[in-house]
């Protein structure tokens, strides 16, 4: 199966959303997948499940309600955002095996930095030394995918600290620059979708 890779750079989070809904609802039986890699402006998302008492004080930063499942996090410049748009009847992979499959992704990544790190059943995403690193929010329609995973790269955390990621009070976050690891997004993104696929096509 064909995979198609798109650089975006950084990139409006509604316009990208938008696009993939777009994307999603065109496409046919025969159409090839993509990964999208992207970064946002800052934004705070809400899942379907999102609850707004989970926004404790945003300032100017918007709010935007969005379709994928999960509860709210933040999208910043510095954050590796990864969008595979898949046909998973095609690849016959299910939800949660996609969800293993794109944390097993940025665990290994990490596992090449030296960094050491989970996923947890009860709350989706990675985790390094109980801090989280990573995650992962995802769309089904038309047993095809859409949204991804955020990865913590090298950008101000700080926005995270007026929420509850996750909707977990209290959950603090982490990213490679903060565990001494120093390297370019575009070798990060090269490393990620180099795992990525390598997944997708075992």
């Amino acid at each position: 199966m064909t995979m198609m890779i798109r650089q975006l750079g950084l990139q409006d989070y509604e316009t990208t959303w938008q696009a993939m809904q777009r994307f999603t609802l065109d496409r046919t039986p025969e159409t090839d997948d993509q990964i999208w890699v992207v970064e946002h402006p800052p934004v705070y998302t809400l899942g379907l499940n999102g609850k707004r008492e989970h926004l404790l004080n945003t300032g100017a930063i918007p709010v935007v309600e969005t379709d994928r499942g999960g509860q709210v996090t933040y999208h910043g410049p510095g954050q590796l955002v990864v969008y595979p748009l898949l046909n998973l009847k095609r690849r016959e992979l299910g939800v949660r095996p996609l969800v293993t499959l794109l944390e097993q992704t940025m665990i290994d990544t990490l596992a090449h930095y030296g960094i050491a790190a989970i996923a947890r059943p009860e709350a989706p995403g990675v985790y390094v030394n109980g801090k989280k690193i990573g995650s992962i929010g995802i769309r089904i329609k038309n047993n095809c995918c859409y949204h991804g995973l955020s990865l913590n790269h090298a950008m101000d955390l700080t926005p995270f600290s007026y929420i509850n990621p996750c909707g977990y009070a209290g959950l603090e976050v982490t990213q490679l620059a903060d565990l001494g690891i120093a390297v370019d997004r575009d070798q990060l993104a090269e490393r990620v979708l180099h795992i990525l696929t390598e997944k997708l096509h075992s």
